[in-house]
C-alpha cells in the first residue's frame, strides 16, 4: 500500500472530509442524536468553503483520511459564517429554542452563534485550526506533519500565531498539542473547553519532512 500523502484540499475531498469529521468530531454514544451532517457543517464545510486554501489532506491512495484546516483571520471568517455560510446550511439546521436540550439542539445552538469563536484575549493568536485523522492514522506522525503544512501556509501569508479550542477531557489531544509547543490561555468568559495557542513558525527542519 502506497503511504499516505498531504496535498492541499480539492473539492472532491469534501465527502471524504465530512465522513472523517462525523467520525472523530462527536464520536459519543449521543452522536446518533445529532443530524448527519450537523458537525461537519459547524467544524469542517465554512472552513472548506470560506477558506479552503488553508485547507489540507491525508490522502491515503483513495480518499482523505484526515485533514487539517483553517481561518487566517478569526473575526472576518466569524462574520462571513453568519453571512455566507449560515443561510447556506440554516435550513436544515433551523436554531433550537432559548434553552437546548438534547445532542442535537445543544450543536445547533452553537451553528447559529458564530459569534462564539471571537474572543477579545485571542486576539493576538488571531489564526485558529482544527485537525482530525481517523483512528488507522493516528500516532504515526501525519498530525504532526499535517500541523506543521498548515503552520507554513498560514506564517507564509504573514499571520504570526494561532489557537485552537479543545475539550478538556481529550487528554491524547492535550498531549499531542503540548508535544507541538501548544500553551494554554485563558479565556474569560468562555463557556467551557480549553483554548491553546502557539506562534506559526515551524521548527527548523521539520517543513522539510511535512
Amino acid at each position: 500500500m502506497p503511504q499516505p500523502v498531504i496535498r492541499p484540499y480539492r473539492p472532491a475531498d469534501r465527502d471524504a472530509v465530512y465522513d472523517v469529521c462525523r467520525r472523530t468530531v462527536f464520536p459519543r454514544a449521543d452522536a446518533a442524536e445529532v443530524h448527519p451532517d450537523l458537525m461537519a457543517d459547524i467544524f469542517a464545510g465554512p472552513y472548506l468553503h470560506l477558506q479552503p486554501e488553508l485547507a489540507f489532506v491525508l490522502d491515503d491512495g483513495e480518499r482523505a483520511v484526515g485533514y487539517v484546516i483553517g481561518a487566517a483571520d478569526t473575526v472576518s471568517f466569524a462574520a462571513e459564517f453568519a453571512e455566507v455560510w449560515l443561510p447556506m446550511v440554516a435550513d436544515r439546521h433551523p436554531p433550537p429554542g432559548d434553552l437546548p436540550h438534547t445532542p442535537d439542539e445543544e450543536m445547533r445552538a452553537l451553528l447559529h452563534a458564530p459569534g462564539r469563536m471571537v474572543h477579545p484575549v485571542l486576539a493576538d493568536h488571531p489564526a485558529h485550526l482544527h485537525i482530525d485523522l481517523l483512528p488507522q492514522v493516528q500516532r504515526s506522525g501525519y498530525g504532526r506533519a499535517l500541523m506543521w503544512t498548515l503552520l507554513a501556509a498560514l506564517n507564509a501569508r504573514g499571520v504570526p500565531r494561532v489557537h485552537l479550542g479543545m475539550v478538556p477531557e481529550n487528554v491524547a489531544a492535550r498531549a499531542f498539542y503540548d508535544r507541538l509547543g501548544f500553551e494554554e490561555i485563558t479565556v474569560p468568559g468562555a463557556a467551557r473547553g480549553t483554548y491553546l495557542g502557539r506562534s506559526t513558525e515551524v521548527p527548523a527542519g521539520q517543513a522539510e519532512r511535512r
